[in-house]
């Protein structure tokens, strides 16, 4: 019998949470086959099988183990199963496919998971009901016709999801470790840092103009899209080296300075948010961010963010637009000592040259730790960034090619 212990993920950690397995109770799994997923604090892993044999599990869904704990035993002495082979004469033999005849019925908006009657799935479709909300009487849960009328005749009155009017229904689910450490980190991000937030305003015509020019060039150049990230990441980086405390940490005493920028990018998942991390912004080009951008977001969605992309950073951008928001004040991300936070797109009315035009707008926020950074360094920080995002040229080295040229 051969014992798969929880591993060791980092010297801070002393437990872990079994998110699911990934090979039932008595299953056979091959040798480095991944028989479990496992949440720590940081960041989402896989257990794989040490042998070959019948997996005996020793924990359950949900469960917190400790690292070094059992985590399940593998009966190497088990036989394996044989697979049994279908004779090629006794194959299903597919049938033709009738060509698809057109029809003018609607089509019922339900999803497959729910049953209804005929009379209800027209009634829904042609009313646009939200199934998911009708409250069913019919067997099994089907949804009959009477339901639907129902809902219908009380226009306004919807129940939560799985839930009837005037529930008093209350959940209790466990906080998962990713979950307990961002509501650690948060409240000590509060409670350490003399945070405050300066505010200012970008006009985003150059840069969505680039995007609406280049994009499909860049594109079939480098196989990504042409995104925001890539414009504010080198913006920041640049204002960074011209502002070191923006890029520092207090440590002690003491006030680390940075001379490159490791740029964490805030992502949210189903599990939490995630701040992985792009090394060395200053040192890569447009392509190779939006490319580190894919692989980071693709692995934060799939929960494969190890601990080193997590860990590092010197500087944050959150980006609360993609849901909407027009203005917020974000959490310094510690030991860090400053975050960006972007905004939704809105057009606004702009006063220019003594003209109103309709421009699109977004506010910028800048949180950031008082106590080593000054107004005058948030502020000048700020205002540099919107500068390089409304001059997307100045990306280039920092400066106007014309005030370079003329060495003025």
């Amino acid at each position: 019998m051969i014992s798969i212990k929880v591993p060791s993920v980092g010297e801070s950690i002393t437990e872990v949470t079994l998110l699911k397995w990934t090979k039932k109770e008595g299953a056979w799994v091959d040798r480095d086959e991944v028989i479990a997923e496992l949440e720590s604090e940081k960041a989402t892993f896989e257990v794989n099988a040490e042998q070959a044999g019948t997996l005996i599990q020793k924990a359950k869904e949900g469960d917190s183990i400790l690292i070094g704990d059992v985590l399940a035993e593998i009966d190497e002495t088990a036989a394996k199963p044989a697979q049994v082979e279908v004779p090629v004469s006794a194959m299903p033999v597919a049938a033709p496919v009738a060509a698809a005849v057109p029809t003018q019925a609607p089509v019922a908006a339900v999803a497959n998971n729910l049953k209804t009657s005929p009379v209800a799935a027209a009634i829904i479709a042609d009313k646009q009901v939200d199934a998911t909300q009708i409250k069913a009487s019919g067997y099994a849960g089907k949804i009959m016709k009477t339901d639907v009328l129902e809902a219908l005749a009380q226009p306004g009155k919807v129940a939560f999801k799985g839930q009837t009017l005037f529930s008093r229904e209350v959940r209790s689910e466990k906080m998962s470790n990713l979950r307990k450490t961002i509501s650690r980190r948060l409240v000590e991000s509060k409670n350490t840092t003399a945070m405050l937030t300066t505010f200012n305003e970008v006009d985003m015509t150059a840069i969505m103009q680039i995007r609406k020019q280049f994009k499909d060039k860049f594109k079939e150049s480098h196989g990504v899209n042409l995104g925001f990230m890539s414009f504010f990441t080198k913006a920041c980086a640049i204002a960074l080296s011209e502002w070191p405390t923006v890029n520092a940490y207090i440590d002690g005493d003491q006030i680390l300075y940075h001379d490159y920028a490791d740029i964490s990018i805030a992502v949210s998942t189903p599990r939490g948010l995630t701040v992985p991390v792009i090394r060395n912004v200053e040192s890569l080009s447009m392509a190779e961010i939006e490319k580190t951008v894919v692989v980071l977001a693709g692995k934060a969605r799939d929960s494969k963010l190890t601990a080193e992309d997590l860990t590092g950073g010197t500087f944050t951008i959150t980006n609360g637009g993609v849901f909407g928001s027009l203005m917020s004040t974000p959490i310094i991300n510690i030991p860090q000592s400053a975050i960006l936070g972007m905004h939704k797109i809105q057009d606004r009315p702009m006063a220019v040259n003594g003209k109103v035009e309709i421009l699109p707008m977004m506010y910028l926020a800048l949180s950031y730790d008082h106590r080593i950074i000054d107004g005058r360094e948030s502020v000048g920080f700020l205002v540099r960034v919107k500068a390089l995002l409304e001059n997307p040229a100045l990306l280039l080295m920092g400066k106007d090619p014309v005030v370079s040229l003329l060495e003025i």
